[in-house]
């Protein structure tokens, strides 16, 4: 799985969605195009990964976060929503991690340029 962590932003196209006012703590579920996302407000730095688990292909979005890794809420595997790396099995391949914007007040997602 691509690392969009060390994706160079010039080759992704930034999607505006919604104002950058997510409370710390809090998650964002969005969907652009055919893909789930779920952002992160971490420390006041934002963070969005895929919101599908690699080991099941179930949501992954509504897991605990226990700093920056989120547990996957049915068998346990645990990613970085920083990077998108897998921490723990039961998974074993990373998931996409989104480079995020705040510009003019609002939130931006980078997808990769297909």
């Amino acid at each position: 799985m691509f690392n969009y962590t060390a994706f160079d932003p010039s080759q992704a196209e930034f999607y505006e969605i919604g104002p950058a006012d997510l409370p710390n703590g809090e998650r964002l579920f969005v969907e652009i195009g055919e893909r789930p996302i779920v952002v992160f407000n971490i420390a006041g730095q934002y963070f969005a990964i895929g919101d599908l688990c690699t080991h099941d292909d179930g949501p992954l979005g509504d897991g605990d976060l226990e700093g920056y890794n989120i547990v996957c809420p049915r068998h346990g595997a645990e990613f970085d929503v920083r990077t998108g790396k897998v921490m723990s099995m039961p998974a074993v391949v990373d998931i996409p991690a989104y480079p995020v914007r705040v510009q003019d007040g609002k939130l931006l997602i980078g997808i990769p340029k297909e």
